[in-house]
């Protein structure tokens, strides 16, 4: 008798044991969420990680507090995820920058594809090249031919060294056979900062960063980097129309988690911020602002990041971009 119960307890633990992420992923969140900005305030990755800790917050009954850790092109917050217990209560919302740095930064303290999970690839959106309205570029037609009449006299700022308005910069100074002054800020926030100040001529990020200072006139938009004109920028050219032929890049925004996280869990934590993306109110403020809403599962962002990686590391390397260049 004394064995069956041995027997049946073990089963029952067994048993336990097995139900327990399925019950986890649920049951997600049953205390307060972290979400980690993994760039400072003001830029959209913090507007990004504000509006979905927002809804989150709503639709779960849960706290969700958001964390900024800027700085080295996202990778320390990244890093702070990386390492941060599997359980679904750290989660990291990351910029297109996550794809670059591992060409860029020696040494990063984890391993892009192995040590972090994906669970949502939120959304994608075209960049955008403003400027101050007093200063004389009306486009960027304009830009080239201040380049090429007096070569290195023109800066543009970005939200850092290796970000995508870095290497889109770069690649077209190739195509063009021009060169231009980079300005690293770090995050969004102190570029359009500077920006709006007129204390960097030119600048290039997000529609989603840029739309509101030019809808409010502070910034005049010069040109988009998307194939085919902006909505949220009505009347501003793609550059690819303006003297470089084919030229496209995109900006996205993700959220991954630690890689240790539980399958079961990983749907779990993905169904909550599909439903959150998803609910009109949001997807109308991300929307409005530049971003393609996508609310896309873990394959497609590790599909992405892997691409992206690709495409990206020979820029970097034909470009012998360095970290805080």
């Amino acid at each position: 008798m004394k064995t069956v119960r041995i027997v049946f307890a073990s089963l029952s633990f067994l048993l336990a044991a097995s139900f327990a992420p399925a019950a986890a992923g649920q049951n997600w969140p049953s205390k307060p969420v972290k979400l980690i900005a993994v760039f400072p305030p003001g830029g959209s990755v913090d507007q990004v990680a504000r509006i979905l800790a927002q809804q989150l917050a709503q639709q779960t009954g849960q706290q969700v507090i958001v964390e900024n850790r800027g700085g080295a092109s996202g990778s320390i917050g990244t890093a702070a995820v990386a390492k941060a217990d599997p359980d679904g209560y750290t989660l990291a919302v990351v910029f297109d920058t996550h794809a670059v740095n591992p060409a860029l930064i020696p040494n990063l303290p984890f391993d892009t594809l192995r040590d972090l999970m994906p669970v949502m690839l939120v959304g994608k959106g075209g960049m955008a090249l403003v400027t101050h309205p007093d200063q004389p570029y009306k486009s960027f037609r304009d830009v080239v031919a201040a380049a090429k009449a007096k070569p290195g006299s023109v800066s543009y700022g970005t939200i850092g060294a290796g970000s995508l308005g870095h290497l889109a910069m770069a690649q077209l100074g190739n195509q063009l056979a021009v060169e231009f002054n980079h300005v690293p800020y770090r995050g969004g926030g102190p570029l359009m900062n500077d920006a709006i100040g007129n204390q960097v001529p030119l600048a290039i990020g997000s529609v989603f960063l840029v739309s509101p200072y030019v809808t409010s006139g502070r910034l005049r938009a010069i040109a988009v980097t998307s194939a085919k004109p902006d909505p949220n920028l009505p009347g501003v050219e793609p550059i690819a129309k303006q003297g470089a032929p084919g030229f496209e890049a995109y900006t996205w925004w993700g959220v991954f988690a630690p890689a240790k996280l539980p399958p079961a869990l990983v749907k779990g934590v993905y169904d909550e911020l599909a439903k959150a993306v998803k609910t009109p109110a949001v997807a109308e403020k991300l929307s409005a602002q530049g971003m393609e809403v996508l609310g896309a599962p873990p394959a497609e962002l590790d599909d992405l990041v892997r691409k992206e990686m690709q495409r990206w590391a020979k820029v970097v390397k034909d470009n012998n971009i360095k970290s805080g260049d």
